[in-house]
């Protein structure tokens, strides 16, 4: 595939690479430090001008961190020259805070929709957020994906007894957004959240 890079934040390098596997290309070349006061430090490795650049740096974990990594990377790819720069964040940061539930608090998925934007990404594509709303704090492309379907056709695949399991949602916001119609929920023994 002419003009495309894929580069790995450090949250998932695993995840990363079965991606680029799978797309039958090599990760690009990045890395990424710590200075001694603890202020991230990225070097991307290799020419990106004119490309079709894709990061992949998930939401969890170190979040703030890999938040901070994930900016800057976009950024140095931006300023470099790149072609059109995608964010690839399965797990979007701060998506439960969506919505101002008292006076005084942050909308901080807002926050991150635009810190996102500033720094220069093009697109984004993420999983399961925690409402769709948060597409709309965009000015750029979101894909939202979903992983109910495969997940789905996994525990059909590799679990036995999948008729007498029992599907468990952290909250009843998961319980709602995970209620597939097509999925025949009647085999399964209950739902739980």
């Amino acid at each position: 595939m002419p003009n495309i890079k894929i580069f790995s934040g450090s949250s998932h390098p695993d995840l990363s690479q079965k991606i680029a596997d799978r797309l039958g290309l090599e990760l690009g070349k990045v890395v990424t430090k710590k200075f001694s006061n603890q202020e991230t430090c990225v070097e991307i490795g290799e020419s990106v001008r004119g490309e079709d650049v894709y990061i992949v740096q998930s939401g969890c974990g170190e979040i703030n961190d890999n938040l901070m990594e994930l900016l800057i990377m976009i950024n140095a790819c931006k300023i470099a020259s790149a072609s059109r720069v995608t964010a690839v964040i399965p797990c979007f940061p701060y998506a439960r805070q969506d919505k101002k539930d008292k006076s005084r608090a942050p909308i901080s998925a807002k926050l991150v929709a635009n810190m996102l934007s500033v720094s220069g990404a093009d697109h984004i594509i993420t999983m399961d957020l925690h409402a769709s709303q948060i597409q709309g704090f965009f000015d750029i492309p979101v894909d939202n994906l979903y992983a109910e379907p495969a997940v789905l056709k996994w525990i059909k695949e590799n679990i036995p007894e999948w008729k007498n399991c029992t599907i468990v949602s952290p909250d009843a916001g998961g319980a709602k957004r995970y209620a597939l119609p097509w999925f025949p929920w009647h085999l399964c023994k209950r739902l739980l959240y």
